[in-house]
């Protein structure tokens, strides 16, 4: 008998918490469960059936839709779909990342301080906000300010691609890095694509900030008042923009 094993007996703590030692057995692991190319194949093609469901919606179809989607998890946790609103004869689609707070509150597009803000930015270049249709990334808020990652945006894309489809504008406006990425790929910021000759399904996408940034980030005005001179230009070689306003204001562009 050990020493130690000889002294808790005699203090009448042996054996600890009145359990008799056993022998501890190996922790076997569960076999983890992997999808058979058969899964992986049906789970492709389910995904391609809705996509093809999704494509043959018409306006009313596809709001619907949106407004119903859980095929995301930010589904469970949003207060309700926000699909998009304006002009649906526009030939200026405007691309957000994700609704906001508000967004989500009132079920409407670019709505609050950056909405008023987006306002006076297209009036800047003599564009009316009731004649541009403004939607986003992803139709729901994530919970958080976390980057939603890659499946949320996968599972929206085709509602994007339809309100494309279905539009035909001459131009896309994408505001932030959400929305950048949901229309030309790639993993970085805008910088990449700030001035670039970008197209999504052969329509001139134009990258700027999003207003929500320029409230928090005054300094970067300026640069996003060159994204809509540039965004101007594009919709006049379309013969589809308004004379461009020069004065933002009171004059200065960066005051906005």
């Amino acid at each position: 008998m050990r020493r130690e094993e000889a002294r808790l007996r005699e203090l009448g703590l042996w054996p600890p918490q009145g359990l008799v030692p056993v022998e501890r057995q190996p922790t076997i692991p569960a076999p983890v469960s992997r999808a058979t190319p058969s899964q992986v194949a049906a789970t492709g093609a389910a995904a391609s059936a809705i996509e093809s469901d999704i494509a043959m919606l018409d306006w009313a179809a596809l709001e619907a839709t949106v407004r119903t989607c859980q095929a995301c998890a930010i589904g469970q946790t949003r207060k309700q779909a926000v699909p998009g609103g304006g002009d649906r004869r526009a030939r200026l689609l405007v691309v957000g990342g994700a609704p906001g707070a508000e967004d989500d509150q009132r079920g409407e597009p670019l709505v609050g301080p950056a909405g008023e803000l987006f306002e006076q930015m297209l009036l800047a270049i003599g564009l009316d906000r009731r004649r541009v249709f403004i939607t986003s990334a992803l139709k729901c808020r994530p919970s958080g300010s976390h980057d939603p990652g890659p499946d949320p945006l996968a599972a929206c894309s085709p509602y994007l691609a339809r309100q494309v489809a279905l539009l035909q504008p001459a131009a896309i406006l994408a505001l932030g890095a959400v929305a950048t990425r949901a229309l030309l790929g790639g993993d970085g910021g805008i910088d990449a694509w700030r001035g670039a000759d970008a197209r999504h399904a052969g329509i001139p996408v134009v990258v700027s900030e999003h207003p929500a940034q320029l409230l928090r980030s005054p300094v970067d005005k300026l640069r996003a008042w060159e994204d809509l001179c540039r965004l101007h230009d594009v919709l006049a070689a379309s013969g589809t923009s308004s004379p461009r306003a020069v004065t933002v204001a009171g004059g200065d562009p960066s005051a906005t």
